[in-house]
């Protein structure tokens, strides 16, 4: 009997440590810690929140057991700006908290990471297409990503100078022209324009916050844009810093003519579906489908070869890529300032499509940060496909131009 006894008493133990190491292995809520995501609402950042639920479908949420906690920041966040630190803090009261993902970081995310820090140094901080300064985040965020707008100041040009473009009108306001990545972006797009041959013009358009709000601010693109073909010419790629003014640009540019190598922000969801009168709710979430059906609507508009984006949207992979890196890291496969190890994260989630990218250089004092990555993905052309843009070499001497 005590043999008996003493082989059962075994043979839990076995099952149990089997268990356990099963749940490790397949990343199941075994793993026992769980990591936060915080992005904006459906109706101000709908890609950033896809990106979350498509977390939860793969490693469930925390109220069900599994390991993502999704929050949201007000929709008015400049004016709420305690709610969203409060919002993001109160993720640390979970033991089992083990990082948190803020896409996009807004203002007040600096904030609320220091107290985060203060609470629970352990908790892997991570900040996704930061607004706020780059030496500010920089000083709270274990990692920060951004859109790589010095490479991209660079790129955008040298694709429309293969695209055959004689003129880059950059379309902004003085708000955006304060913030140092924009007004940096605008220096490296007039400095690339000057060496590639191509004219650069800037031009005003009221900015969606002021009192004309997004209806005025819109309106005015609509009714701007003929005669800013009609003067530049249709060998004219037009960008604008703003997304409210993207939609009635492309309506426009498919229109009378012109180029657009792609968005502030790129997403083939990003100003295209609203242009073209397509409802994309079947391909919900299924990017090659809406890509497909994005980019053969064009194709019928007459527009091959004038219309760009990236084929994946930005904020739904930087939410989805930089969740899967937070859980890599935290099980130990991943190291989280190590560029090969962030780039295989996005990668899962944009398959097909290129990355590249470098850690952030002060313009100013040359200095390169060790913690602020700087990303961009493979332009697509529609009805000519992927541009190539990760293997062109940009001279360096953009990284310092300011």
């Amino acid at each position: 009997m005590k043999k008996i006894l003493t082989v059962m008493l075994l043979l839990s133990i076995v099952l149990t440590v089997a268990f356990a190491n099963g749940a490790q292995e397949s990343g199941t809520p075994g793993d026992g810690f769980h990591i936060g995501i915080v992005t904006g609402t459906v109706s101000q950042s709908e890609d950033d929140l896809r990106g979350a639920e498509r977390l939860i479908e793969e490693y469930g949420s925390v109220a069900d057991g599994g390991m993502i906690q999704h929050v949201t920041y007000p929709d008015n966040f400049m004016q709420e700006m305690e709610t969203t630190m409060s919002n993001i803090v109160g993720l640390a009261d979970d033991p089992m908290m083990k990082a948190i993902v803020v896409n996009q970081a807004i203002p007040g995310t600096t904030e609320a990471f220091r107290r985060v820090r203060e609470k629970r140094p352990d908790i892997i901080l991570i900040a996704g297409e930061a607004h706020e300064d780059p030496a500010v985040i920089e000083s709270a965020a274990d990692l920060a990503i951004n859109n790589d707008f010095v490479s991209r100041g660079y790129l955008i040009i040298d694709t429309a100078k293969k695209l055959g473009v004689d003129t880059f009108v950059h379309i902004s306001f003085p708000r955006h022209m304060s913030y140092e990545t924009l007004s940096r972006r605008r220096a490296i797009f007039e400095a690339a324009s000057e060496a590639m041959g191509i004219k650069f013009v800037f031009e005003t358009a009221p900015d969606p916050t002021s009192d004309v709000g997004v209806a005025g601010a819109q309106q005015f693109i609509l009714e701007k844009v003929p005669a800013w073909i009609e003067k530049y010419g249709e060998k004219t790629a037009f960008f604008c810093t703003n997304d409210a003014h993207t939609e009635p640009l492309l309506k426009q540019l498919i229109e009378y003519g012109g180029y657009f190598i792609e968005a502030d922000l790129p997403s083939p969801l990003m100003g295209y579906p609203g242009a073209l009168g397509i409802d994309l709710s079947a391909e919900q979430g299924d990017f090659p489908a809406i890509l497909a059906k994005v980019e053969s609507t064009i194709n019928e508009k007459g527009g091959a070869g004038r219309f760009g984006t990236w084929a994946y949207s930005y904020g739904y992979t930087n939410t989805a890529a930089l969740g899967q890196h937070a859980i890599n890291v935290v099980e130990g496969t991943s190291e989280l300032v190590k560029m090969s190890d962030i780039m295989r994260a996005y990668g899962k989630y944009t398959p097909g499509a290129k990355w590249n990218g470098s850690f952030y250089t002060d313009a100013g004092t040359g200095v390169r940060a060790d913690n602020h990555v700087l990303l961009y993905q493979d332009t697509y052309m529609m009805g000519k496909g992927y541009m190539d843009t990760p293997s062109v070499e940009i001279p360096e001497e953009y990284y310092t131009v300011k």
